[in-house]
């Protein structure tokens, strides 16, 4: 990831986004927030799944439990 204190903050701002999206994909399914994860870099699905666990744990624990494997998505 850049080290630009404007480029960093971007990147952030994006990567809080998508999870706030993932947040809300979790009540269609685990391939809905699969397919969401799939379009972004390894570096962003990392910081979205960081962000998401932060905002709301309890929709984490969720999918954690509907899909033990996510942590192959990382890659």
């Amino acid at each position: 990831m850049d080290t630009d204190p404007e480029l960093s903050d971007s990147w952030w701002e994006r990567v809080k986004y998508y999870a706030q999206l993932v947040v809300e994909r979790v009540q269609y399914g685990v391939d809905a927030v699969k397919q969401l994860l799939s379009t972004l870099t390894i570096d962003e699905r990392c910081g979205v799944m960081l962000e998401f666990e932060d905002i709301d744990p309890d929709k984490f624990a969720q999918l954690v439990t509907d899909a033990p494997q996510w942590t192959e998505w990382m890659a």
